[in-house]
């Protein structure tokens, strides 16, 4: 019976920073990649599927929870292009998406854009409120690659929504 009783106190032990290992939160991953020799931005976002599914309810409500529904997968679009937002030298990038992936455990979405060479070394300004309206404690970091650097914006709930920004970098040499 001891036998039994330490084997189960082990045993509970072990297993117990299971459930808190098995969702640590909400977030999403941003990468911006903006070649300054070109123009070009690429912007990717990676979001846990297990966070996207549930927020379909509030996203389109009137379609099933479920990335398998056609209806649900098209207002996740619309919903993302509304909550990045991305400006260079206080203009707009117009972000079109040109992949999108739906897995298992993640929803990837892949977007490019175009501004001119000499605004990429301007300043950069991000919102970043993917989800933030829909999880208290979600948090969106976005890594800005440009020349060479990259540095990251750190987005969090309730102030998700407000605009932060990267200051210029000086001229190429």
């Amino acid at each position: 019976m001891k036998r039994a009783v330490a084997l189960f106190a082990a045993a509970s032990f072990a297993l117990a920073p299971l459930p808190a290992a098995a969702h640590r939160g909400h977030g999403a991953l941003s990468v911006v990649d903006i070649d300054v020799r070109s123009g070009e931005v690429r912007v990717s976002h990676r979001i846990a599927t297990h966070d996207a599914e549930p927020a379909l309810a509030l996203i389109a409500p009137d379609a099933q929870t479920s990335l398998d529904d056609p209806e649900a997968v098209e207002a996740l679009k619309l919903y993302m292009t509304g909550r990045f937002v991305m400006a260079v030298a206080a203009q707009p990038v117009a972000l079109t998406l040109k992949d999108m992936t739906l897995g298992a455990d993640e929803v990837r979405f892949e977007y490019a854009g175009k501004i001119t060479p000499p605004q990429t070394r301007a300043q950069v300004a991000v919102i970043a409120a993917m989800f933030a309206d829909v999880y208290g404690d979600q948090v969106n970091q976005v890594n800005i690659r440009r020349a060479g650097v990259t540095r990251t914006l750190v987005f969090t709930g309730a102030e998700a929504a407000a605009p932060q920004a990267l200051d210029p970098i000086d001229p190429a040499p």
